[in-house]
């Protein structure tokens, strides 16, 4: 960090001292403007303008710590020349300062208020006790209050301005992150709607199975004695439905929070069976969509089946709602212990305002429950494109 940076830093964080500085900087300007000015209009007497001059620019190193005692300040420091003591000058720097700071850090009615006290005093003794002969380069008392006024209002309406400009960006900001909180409880409410969903898909797995080994251990206890065979062949599906179950129920408990979830249809969930009449169904729909499979999926997991389904069911159905006139692909793979999954159609592809749906969201879900990786996005030539891949174990 430079030296310029860390000075900076520091007047941020100590007001105090940084108007303290502004105030020596004026006070340092308006002697140089006195010097550099004709010999006519220098003050009476250097020591005493000096140390007036000095008092003026004290408001300034004031105005933020202390407002109203500034303004105060000010306000006498600017009258008193005008009340019999017209050797003396005030500090015109402070009026400009103080009424900017009054009309771009305080409400309307406080602004006006110090605006009023700031110049209102000066300008009305100047008025009613100066004479011309003593007015600043000989200017007549109305022209010296009209400038005067228009400086005021100037100064006053340039405040207000950057008062207006903060309110407005600290309204868009707060409306900003109410927006963004809003979209984040959406996406977590999503979130949650779809692991719920998942959760109740699960139950009706896992309980498939248990009423699945409730019928194979009965028909085994009953074959036992006449046909031993039966009944070992019996028990190792029972072994093995069991170990699926226990998986299962692994990543049920993984899904499941504290909501409790309504009893399940004794029926299995849709499987890699399922995803050919899911295609046949969309084709009748009217979407031009092709399926291919490569490589033997074997034994697969229940639970992963019905994700795979999940998938394609819903890329498939944003392809048919959004994709408009377009040609759909569904490429489904089993190599290298993986499933790979990949949806892509030849569409309009997501518009550029579209945000990540809540169908998006679940598709992640479930394939994060497994393990998998899970990518979307616009396809290269056009349309969109939806690939998953999991763990086969």
């Amino acid at each position: 960090m430079t030296p310029g940076h860390r000075l900076w830093e520091t007047l941020q964080r100590r007001p105090l001292l940084a108007d303290t500085v502004l105030a020596v900087g004026l006070y340092g300007c308006e002697m140089l403007l006195w010097v550099l000015a004709p010999r006519q209009v220098w003050p009476q007497s250097w020591p005493v303008a000096l140390v007036y001059s000095a008092l003026g620019v004290v408001p300034i190193a004031l105005r933020r710590r202390w407002f109203w005692p500034a303004v105060i300040l000010l306000s006498l420091h600017s009258t008193i020349p005008y009340i019999g003591f017209a050797s003396l000058a005030d500090q015109g720097f402070a009026l400009v300062v103080l009424t900017y700071t009054a009309a771009a850090h305080r409400r309307a009615k406080p602004a006006a208020l110090a605006t009023l006290l700031i110049w209102g005093p000066a300008l009305t003794a100047a008025t009613l006790l100066m004479t011309p002969a003593a007015a600043p380069l000989d200017l007549a008392p109305p022209y010296l209050l009209v400038f005067n006024v228009m400086v005021a209002l100037l100064c006053f309406l340039f405040g207000r301005a950057v008062y207006n400009h903060r309110a407005f960006t600290e309204a868009l900001r707060v409306r900003a992150q109410a927006a963004e909180e809003n979209q984040h409880w959406i996406a977590e409410q999503a979130v949650a709607d779809e692991r719920r969903r998942i959760a109740r898909e699960l139950h009706d797995v896992v309980a498939h199975h248990v009423s699945v080994m409730g019928v194979l251990a009965t028909g085994a206890r009953r074959v036992l004695r006449r046909d031993p065979d039966a009944a070992d062949e019996a028990l190792a599906t029972i072994e093995e439905t069991g170990r699926t179950t226990l998986r299962e129920m692994r990543r049920l408990l993984t899904v499941l929070r504290t909501e409790a979830e309504p009893a399940a249809e004794l029926t299995p969930q849709p499987g890699l069976t399922g995803i050919t009449q899911l295609v046949d169904q969309l084709r009748e729909a009217g979407l031009p969509v092709t399926l291919t499979v490569t490589g033997d999926p074997g034994a697969i997991d229940p639970g992963i089946a019905l994700t795979l389904y999940r998938i394609v069911q819903e890329a498939l159905t944003n392809t048919l709602k959004h994709a408009g006139d377009a040609v759909a692909k569904v490429h489904l793979a089993f190599a290298d212990g993986h499933l790979t999954l990949d949806i892509s159609d030849t569409g309009r592809g997501p518009r550029p305002d579209n945000r990540l749906g809540h169908g998006l969201l679940g598709m992640r879900e479930r394939v994060a429950l497994y393990g998998g990786t899970l990518r979307t996005g616009p396809r290269a030539g056009g349309g969109f494109r939806v690939s998953a891949r999991i763990p086969a174990a």
